[in-house]
């Protein structure tokens, strides 16, 4: 059997954090299997469903990695389809057409909440009912017969055995009066004839299963295994909110998460491998099961997903991550970058994301290497080079640098040290007024590195321009 499995979002609004991880989880599995993994639209809510959300939700699975195997599933172009099952169920005696006014499903309504099942309100009364009865007028729905009576157990791959009394499950519509498809059909019959085999989601839709259960057994086609996951919490135990992080994984992604950090975070919310933290996608593709899904809320924890990054950040390739910082500052940017931008960002990146957390933290830090003399000066390092007497160490560690045969990290460290002994000065003193020279700022990577990156010309022309 070919593992087939499906992420399906309504397309109402961006792909948020609890979508992002069950497409990660669908795809996963899929490939740990050998399978396939499919994208299915479900836009049959047409009044509430845009383009401008379908781009969204696909410009978020392309930049977390989760491509899919088969053409993209646009659930609005299946209504004949679902139509013609509906039809089916009726010829069969399986359903029925219920022609209740809007009046007597409030009633229904109002009744079962006072009795305290509004989960289950509707009476039936049009299920053994003759149609010839129907009032003139009234467009009837669909409904699914249910069973009357026992219990329904749902063996979930991740929540176990869990059972429903039937008398919690009416009769519910599967066609509405315009004939359009209810989202429980719709979904049982795309997911039959994607051949389906495995449906992960989150656990908000368990009630669903159950319904969906007979509804595949009244057509008479094979049940999928489910797999219901705990929802995505706040740090704080709450349930999600935007305060907590529940944002479109395009926030991230501008905020400068990386879709490596992210794939390795999402999942770990809610699955674990040992003690693993940092775990690949080759690594995750080859370990991933759902027997390791917990059964409890994860929570998500921006700071954790922070210092997430910051180790990928570091293991990122140096060409790559050039790249991606070189694009948000030529998008970011009115000031010409360097014609020698991105050999030094190449060479001096490694320096860069020691301290950051974010994409775009490097993209802010890598000034110093992006352009050219002039520099623009942050408040401690203009208070710094104010000084006179910081100008004249300036001007002479010029002259002596200037003057050197080799340049890299041992002799530049060598000659300065040698001046900072020689006029009885603690090391900090002069490699504190190079730093603001050289960068515009009291905070960067290591000074000699800076200037290696930098090269002999542009190190002694921000120096000249510094100690004037």
């Amino acid at each position: 059997m070919t593992v087939v499995t499906r992420f399906a979002p309504s397309p109402t609004g961006y792909l948020h954090i609890g979508g992002a991880r069950t497409a990660l989880f669908n795809w996963l599995f899929a490939r740990h299997h050998g399978g396939k993994y499919v994208l299915r639209v479900e836009d049959t809510d047409q009044k509430r469903s845009t383009q401008d959300a379908i781009d969204k939700i696909f410009e978020g699975l392309s930049w977390l990695g989760l491509d899919h195997d088969e053409e993209v599933i646009f659930q609005s172009q299946n209504a004949g389809r679902h139509a013609e099952v509906a039809a089916q169920l009726l010829s069969d005696g399986k359903a029925y057409k219920c022609y209740c006014s809007p009046e007597e499903l409030t009633e229904m309504r109002e009744k079962a909440r006072e009795n305290g099942t509004s989960g289950s309100f509707y009476d039936n009364r049009w299920r053994d009912r003759d149609p010839a009865d129907a009032p003139a007028g009234v467009d009837p729905v669909v409904r699914i017969k249910m069973p009357l009576d026992g219990d329904t157990t749902i063996s979930d791959l991740v929540q176990g055995d869990v059972t429903r009394t039937n008398d919690t499950l009416d009769d519910f519509v599967i066609l509405r009066s315009d004939g359009t498809p209810t989202y429980m059909l719709a979904v049982v019959v795309d997911d039959h004839d994607m051949k389906a085999t495995h449906v992960i989601r989150g656990d908000d839709h368990l009630n669903n299963a159950f319904r969906q259960f007979h509804l595949y057994q009244a057509c008479g086609w094979d049940v999928p295994e489910f797999a219901h996951i705990p929802l995505i919490h706040g740090a704080d135990g709450a349930k999600m909110s935007k305060r907590h992080g529940a944002l479109g994984v395009d926030h991230y992604a501008d905020l400068g998460i990386l879709p490596e950090t992210m794939r390795n975070y999402l999942l770990r919310l809610g699955w674990s491998h040992g003690d693993d933290e940092t775990i690949s996608t080759e690594q995750a593709i080859e370990w991933f099961n759902l027997d390791a899904v917990g059964r409890s809320p994860a929570r998500f924890d921006m700071d954790r997903l922070l210092n997430l990054n910051s180790h990928y950040l570091k293991e990122a390739d140096p060409s790559q991550l050039s790249e991606t910082v070189l694009d948000i500052a030529v998008r970011n940017s009115e000031k010409p970058l360097s014609e020698n931008a991105r050999q030094r960002l190449e060479g001096g990146i490694s320096g860069l994301v020691q301290r950051a957390k974010t994409v775009i933290e490097v993209v802010d830090s890598s000034n110093l290497y992006l352009y050219d003399a002039p520099l623009s000066f942050n408040d401690k390092a203009k208070e710094l080079l104010a000084d006179s007497e910081i100008q004249k160490r300036i001007s002479d560690l010029a002259e002596i640098l200037s003057g050197l045969t080799l340049w890299d990290e041992n002799t530049l460290d060598s000659a300065v040290r040698a001046y900072a002994d020689t006029n009885e000065l603690k090391l900090g003193l002069v490699a504190q007024p190079l730093r603001a020279a050289l960068t515009g700022s009291n905070v960067s990577p290591g000074i000699f590195e800076v200037m290696v990156v930098l090269g002999r010309d542009e190190t002694l022309e921000r120096l000249k321009l510094t100690s004037l």
